[in-house]
């Protein structure tokens, strides 16, 4: 929905004796041919008595004259237009393929009627030099208009002229300096040399400051403004004339409003007339022009006004204090994702995981959020998941910071950057790995070198081919052939790099201390396993001495619900400067004296002394820079003190470093915020917030954060449809442990959010992607499984209040919900409200109290993700409350019919809105309007005689195919070749007024309102090469009627088109917003009913979706 912007302007002469007006014609109503639509226009003139004469001048202009028979003291004219300021691409045009270069000479059935245009003096010899420097070579005739438009615009320095007239081209080269009028002739007098028809245009300019601030260059005005303005208009065949504005050097657009355009400025000006009068008149000149937004709707660059998110804040700190006063203990995380900025196009920004630009940018993002929120935290450059059907795991770069406030790693310049080129090699890594045993108290001759397998490599050189080399292997697999090439190029005899074998002591009754082995291997060194991970993930422990299953050293995580003390301070390498002491000081205090052993104390540990060791610490050089893998540790104590060692050593060597391998145990004492790649985005995994204030600050900052890392969480579709980033913003709801989770203290709770989502269908639509229904990647728990809903009745029957019978414990709160909370192929990832981190049997990183709502997609602006996460913390303070009681509501196909379409899904919302405000939390149904618009784009809307017709986009689940080979194996296609539209009638008279679509009746239902009816119209959009019903034609463009039933006609109509009407093939995604609408409004034509006389033909909707007009199927089937 646009903004409505009122211009109220002006003009005011005062004279100081009677004057005698001669005629005066008046050019301020907006031309016929603005693509800007008025929606309304009023000229007053002053003094009466006066007549007035609207006509149009030869050039199709709308004038008035006005004639004042008697004299007068003043002449005052006051022009006030409101306009619709809707979005259009001003390069949305053909042209003929004659004209598609330039030079280009116009048809001979045009040439007369541009001569007028075209007409031109001889130039100046300063004229014409300037237009020696203009190419003439074969260009693209578009692309020579803007290489024009922005020539003249840096070349011409703009000025605000007072004086009366417009400069002739030679004075305004000579100055290098002109008004808006100034430079628009020149421009004229250039393109008619130069062969090109044009037009001297005046009209008004309005400049609308902008939602959001540019990252780079100008970000525009920064107060509303307008004016009046001048600009050229030039003829191109099959496009007609289009508006450039050499002032700015831009394209002319919606801000532009043509009042009158015309071969001559003389023929252009506003106001024309003059007056006679006896003696010497003083004339006083006031002037004055304002614009004003008389409509704003709430939208997706600005959700809503400061006041509404003042009382959004007031409500966010009315339920902390609810929840505070329940001690529901509730923390809130979730995980946004990002897309660039700079590229739609990419693989990595559409569906690939991984791709070149996404880890420079994640390394930059997590070091601006170190800055942020841990000035003290340390980054780990981690192995992300590893997915079946990528050839390799994907990375995860993580912050972790302590809650206490001290810091884990206290030098950020010894983290090494992603592009560091620090010349490290294996000697770094040998004397790196030997300083860091001796601050660890082990002796260095612990560690040893890693080897690339020579057996393995051999053997892979003597399978390439005779005539390539390793280096240049010429392979087709990018990544083998960079492996084999890597490898070789070290050579093998080059050490890859230095493990050293080490695990913590399990006695603590001398603090930290740790332990090593010297491995025995039977080929004498360490050869890893071929491939392209870290050492530390690659070394043969299946070649070490056999160790029995009774004494391995498994590594076992301390549980989450153990408690924990504060942790302990570590040892950063910081010298800590102390007073010098005078020589002659001595301080009389006793102390010990040297005394030899007396005892060797060896100290309690799990299996025999000096057992085996089966995890290791390993450096090597990679990529320019020293890496550290970290070894697998039971709690997060062993952990950070390996990390203080390996920064005490960086800082000894003076080298910086990164830390990979294996993350600390998961710990509540401290926080971590992960990023890490996602099909067609990156995800930012952000700490959890213990309060409104903390969800507030953490929100804005990722946005802001990402922003400045040139990512942002605005998506287009290519028709220009605007999406979230596709990846989702999953919310995670949970305690500070497990012992505090709410989830796990009161079962119930759960229940009551299960139920909730369950009878309100849009907790599960409005705020969701594209992507919806039984095989989307959050499905509702009654979509395609009818029978779950039984099950789930006997399931949460077992699950009781505090007051009402026993609480069950947490591990049969899972075994109870976790069969329910599935997909329907049983994957517990991917439900809508997913438990697999509430009580898992699968280990402790399963066991974190913790709930997930995936049904949640990326919203483009901050706040309004604030607005979902106060709904979600709004309801779980009601539930909490007062819990939800009842069995779940069999909607059946009503899911895929109802509440698909927008109004009714709104009606849903607003229940849930009333029944938190009957609990005492007042949510403002405005706050989510923004939400609304962002999921249902307006499509576009016509009136006629008072009866008003809507078309909004609804919501169509997509269907996943049957499995169909490919090459490695099966895929599933989605078809989402089929969408539908929620059509909107408003009339006083509904029995007479019906909406027909391609001549067939559609079905619309009776709202609450008075007057208002709703339906949707289902259709197959586009053909794909797979779909579920591959033979059915398109049903596209869609012709809507209003039809009178009284006429037997269609009193109006409009058309709504798939494609862009002209045949316009976009190749590319929308760069921004304002091209992303303007492609979506040039798909609605508010015009084109169904011509003549006919009836729609009877058609009975299928009673299982009684709302809903499926185009695919004939009439009556």
């Amino acid at each position: 929905m646009a903004i409505y912007a009122s211009i109220h302007h002006l003009t005011h002469y005062t004279y100081d004796r009677n004057v005698t007006l001669s005629p005066q014609i008046i050019r301020l109503r907006p031309a016929p041919h603005s693509r800007t639509r008025v929606i309304s226009h009023s000229l007053k003139v002053s003094p009466q008595p006066h007549f007035v004469n609207h006509q149009q001048d030869p050039y199709g202009n709308w004038m008035a004259r006005y004639v004042f028979p008697e004299p007068v003291r003043e002449f005052r004219i006051e022009v006030d237009v409101v306009a619709d300021m809707s979005v259009y691409n001003p390069f949305d045009f053909f042209v003929e393929d004659s004209a598609e270069y330039y030079p280009f000479d116009y048809p001979p059935e045009l040439t007369d009627d541009l001569s007028i245009y075209r007409r031109v003096d001889p130039p100046s010899a300063q004229l014409a030099e300037y237009m020696a420097q203009i190419p003439r070579d074969k260009t693209r005739i578009v692309d020579w208009l803007v290489m024009l438009n922005a020539k003249i615009a840096s070349d011409i320095e703009y000025t605000i002229r007072m004086e009366a007239g417009v400069q002739t081209p030679e004075e305004t080269l000579t100055k290098a300096l002109g008004s808006c009028r100034d430079s628009s002739w020149l421009l004229v007098n250039v393109l008619r040399h130069l062969g090109i028809a044009a037009r001297f245009v005046s009209g008004y300019l309005i400049q609308l400051k902008p939602d959001l601030q540019a990252l780079d260059g100008p970000s525009g005005t920064d107060h509303d403004f307008t004016d009046l303005h001048a600009w050229v208009e030039v003829f191109l065949p099959g496009a007609g004339w289009i508006g450039l504005d050499p002032t700015s050097g831009l394209f002319a657009g919606e801000s532009h409003i043509p009042l009158a355009a015309t071969p001559h400025y003389q023929n252009a000006a506003p106001i024309a007339g003059g007056f006679t009068a006896a003696g010497e008149v003083q004339t006083t000149f006031d002037f004055d022009m304002q614009v004003t937004r008389v409509a704003e709707h709430p939208r997706i660059t600005k959700p809503f006004s400061d006041e509404a998110w003042d009382r959004l804040n007031a409500l966010g700190r009315q339920v902390d204090t609810a929840l505070e006063t329940g001690d529901v203990r509730l923390t809130m995380g979730g995980e946004p994702t990002f897309v660039s900025i700079d590229d739609y196009e990419a693989e990595e920004w559409n569906t690939a995981a991984v791709g070149p630009m996404k880890r420079g940018l994640a390394d930059k993002l997590i070091r601006r959020l170190r800055d942020r929120f841990a000035p003290g935290g340390f980054l780990h450059y981690g192995q992300g998941k590893w997915y079946p059907g990528e050839t390799l795991p994907r990375w995860t770069f993580s912050l972790y910071w302590r809650n206490d406030e001290r810091p884990i790693w206290s030098d950020a310049d010894l983290i090494a950057t992603e592009t560091a080129e620090t010349g490290v090699d294996a000697k770094s890594a040998e004397s790196f790995m030997a300083t860091l045993a001796t601050e660890l108290g082990l002796e260095p001759d612990f560690a040893v070198p890693a080897y690339e397998d020579p057996a393995e490599w051999i053997i892979k050189e003597g399978n390439l081919p005779e005539n390539v080399t390793p280096e240049n292997n010429k392979l087709k697999d990018p990544e083998e052939r960079h492996r084999i090439a890597t490898v070789f190029a070290r050579g093998l005899t080059e050490p890859t790099g230095y493990v050293m074998p080490i695990q913590a002591w399990q006695s603590r009754a001398h603090g930290r201390r740790w332990r090593s082995e010297k491995w025995k291997l039977r080929r004498g060194h360490v050869f890893l396993v071929p491939g392209d991970s870290p050492v530390g993930y690659r070394i043969p422990l299946g070649a070490l001495p056999f160790v029995p299953p009774s004494q391995y050293p498994y590594t076992y995580i301390t549980d989450p619900t153990v408690p924990r003390g504060p942790l302990p301070d570590v040892d950063h390498g910081d010298a800590v400067a102390t007073p010098e002491v005078s020589a002659d000081h001595t301080q009389p205090v006793s102390a010990p004296t040297a005394r030899a052993d007396v005892q060797t104390v060896i100290e309690q540990e799990l299996g025999p002394v000096g057992g085996a060791v089966r995890t290791a610490i390993s450096v090597e050089p990679r990529d320019g820079k020293l890496c550290v893998f970290m070894p697998p540790v039971e709690d997060v104590e062993d952990y950070l003190d390996l990390v203080a060692a390996a920064e005490r050593t960086a800082k000894r060597m003076g080298l910086p470093v990164h830390i990979e391998g294996y993350a600390p145990p998961h710990d509540p004492r401290v926080n971590v915020i992960r990023v890490a790649p996602d099909p067609g985005v990156i995800e930012v995994n952000i700490h959890p917030a213990h309060s409104w204030e903390d969800c507030v600050a953490t929100t804005e900052a990722i946005y802001e954060e990402a922003r400045q890392c040139r990512l942002g969480a605005d998506k287009f579709m290519i028709d220009g449809r605007h999406t979230g980033t596709g990846g989702g913003n999953h919310v995670v709801v949970g305690g500070s442990t497990p012992n505090d989770s709410p989830f796990l203290r009161r079962p119930d709770l759960l229940k009551s959010l299960i139920l909730m989502w369950q009878r309100h269908p849009s907790l599960s639509y409005l705020f969701s992607g594209m992507f919806i229904g039984p095989t989307s990647q959050a499905p509702r728990i009654d979509e395609a499984r009818h029978d779950t809903l039984y099950e789930l009745e006997i399931a949460l029957s077992q699950i009781h209040a505090p007051q009402a019978g026993s609480v069950p414990p947490p591990w049969l709160v899972d075994r109870l919900l976790r069969n329910m909370l599935t997909d329907v192929t049983g994957n517990t990832h991917r439900a809508e409200i997913c438990i697999d981190k509430l009580y898992s049997p699968d280990g402790p990183t399963g066991r974190l109290g913790l709930v997930e709502f995936r049904g949640f997609e990326m919203p483009p602006d901050p706040k309004m993700s604030l607005a979902q996460q106060v709904l979600i913390r709004a309801i779980i303070a009601r539930c909490w409350q007062a819990p939800v009681e009842g069995k779940p509501v069999r909607w059946g196909t009503e899911l895929h019919d109802r509440y698909m379409l927008p109004h009714h899904l709104w009606q849903d919302f607003m229940g849930l809105l009333r029944d938190l405000e009957a609990h005492g939390f007042s949510l403002d149904p405005d706050w989510y309007v923004a939400q609304s618009e962002f999921r249902f784009p307006f499509c576009g809307q016509v009136d006629y005689e008072g009866v008003h017709l809507e078309l909004r986009q609804a919501l169509e689940p997509w269907h996943v195919l049957g499995e169909t080979g490919a090459i490695g194996g099966t895929v599933r296609y989605t078809d989402s070749s089929v969408e539908r539209l929620q059509v909107q009638l408003t009339t006083s008279n509904p029995e007479r007024y019906i909406v027909a679509c391609n001549r067939r009746r559609v079905p619309l239902a009776r709202t609450q309102t008075s007057g208002v009816s709703v339906a949707g119209v289902r259709f197959k959009a586009w053909q794909p090469a797979e779909a579920l019903h591959p033979v059915l034609p398109v049903n596209a463009p869609l012709t809507f009627d209003i039809f009178d039933t009284y006429s037997g006609r269609a009193l109006g109509g409009c058309v709504y088109h798939v494609a862009h009407p002209g045949g316009r093939n976009y190749e590319t995604f929308p760069v921004n917003g304002n091209e992303a609408e303007a492609r979506r409004l040039a798909r609605f034509e508010p015009l084109g009913h169904s011509p003549g006389g006919y009836w729609p033909a009877p058609d009975q909707t299928h009673p299982e979706f009684p709302m809903t007009l499926d185009l695919r199927r004939a009439p009556g089937v």
